[in-house]
């Protein structure tokens, strides 16, 4: 650990391999706390790559729980990295049943809150999902409702060795930007939202080096990690390994412009309220800026050729009430879940 830190120190960049191996002396029992905050300090100081990034993100990802017994074929994920500090409501949690209601199969990783009020784990426990389903139960969900969650305290119990460190360091870090990166399915596809308007060319090679055929990486309009309805929206599609960086405003796609702080949120019980509105088909800013995340979603799996299609598949969704069946059908397999045990 003591060369690579020196290595960090001096300003030098750890190839993939050298990150992977730092990576397993991090989650090692025998490293002291000291050493793993030196070591991302020092990450942070010098500003991590693609490489130290996807090597971090590949050992915590061989360490998960959730290695499922068969191939998800086009699972995406529409996580974002969380810590931009708006304290929106639940957007892409509910975003991901809009995108699993157009036939998209999503494996949505997400955790109870961190840097928001409510985190998605939270809101889905409120309305009455199970945060402990097996391998074999996700897979099952996965293919018959199109939308399952996975906890990721639940998939990653390996991340508990370094909490003590993050905490004393008190400042965001490498981890801060990996939990979306992190999923232990094998995603074909991803839209992923980012706080750091800097790191969306970094995210995409990521997401390339992991192997997404295609993803979207956005940063939205007030540096969220979401797609706002507030103006411009910094976007990067990855393509066959093809980087393009383009901006998004909400007057493009039909949709209105409204101040980030028409969408902030609450608690859980608030935000699982806001959830349901919306599914339900209560018109409004949450539902648009659902609808423009949703269709981001859609667009990055590649079911839509344009941002603006994918918008109008993410609109039929919610009004056919195809959305809305995807919660209640796993609201009611956590009930099933449960009784049995």
């Amino acid at each position: 650990m003591r060369d690579f830190l020196n290595k960090v120190i001096a300003g030098e960049d750890l190839s993939l391999e050298e990150m992977e191996l730092a990576a397993r002396h991090m989650f090692a029992e025998d490293t002291s706390d000291i050493a793993i905050g030196g070591f991302l300090s020092a990450l942070k100081a010098k500003g991590e790559t693609s490489d130290e990034i996807t090597g971090l993100v590949n050992v915590i990802r061989e360490k998960s729980t959730l290695q499922l017994p068969g191939e998800i074929v086009g699972a995406i994920d529409n996580c974002g990295t969380g810590g931009d500090g708006s304290q929106s409501f639940n957007i892409s949690t509910t975003s991901a049943f809009v995108i699993a209601g157009a036939g998209i199969t999503v494996a949505k990783h997400g955790n109870r809150s961190i840097s928001s009020k409510t985190g998605s784990a939270d809101v889905l426990e409120r309305l009455g999902v199970s945060l402990a389903f097996t391998p074999e139960q996700t897979q099952e969900i996965l293919k018959e409702n199109d939308i399952a969650f996975l906890f990721a305290p639940n998939v990653h119990p390996a991340m508990k060795r370094v909490m003590k460190a993050r905490k004393e360091l008190g400042v965001p870090t490498i981890f801060n930007l990996i939990g979306p990166l992190t999923n232990p399915v094998a995603l074909t596809t991803q839209l992923l939202g980012t706080y750091r308007r800097d790191s969306l060319d970094i995210m995409a090679n990521v997401l390339h080096k992991l192997g997404r055929k295609r993803a979207l990486v956005v940063n939205g309009a007030g540096h969220m990690d979401e797609a706002s309805l507030a103006g411009d929206n910094h976007l990067v599609l990855l393509e066959r390994g093809e980087i393009m960086q383009f901006t998004l405003h909400p007057d493009e796609v039909g949709l209105s412009v409204v101040d980030n702080e028409a969408i902030k949120g609450g608690d859980a019980e608030d935000n699982a309220q806001i959830l349901r509105d919306v599914l339900e088909g209560k018109a409004g800013p949450h539902r648009d800026t659902v609808v423009l995340n949703a269709g981001l979603g859609i667009f990055a799996n590649g079911k839509a050729e344009t941002v603006q299609q994918g918008v109008a598949l993410a609109k039929e969704s919610i009004d056919s009430g195809a959305a809305l069946q995807k919660l209640e059908n796993l609201i009611a397999y956590s009930n099933k879940v449960k009784q049995e045990v």
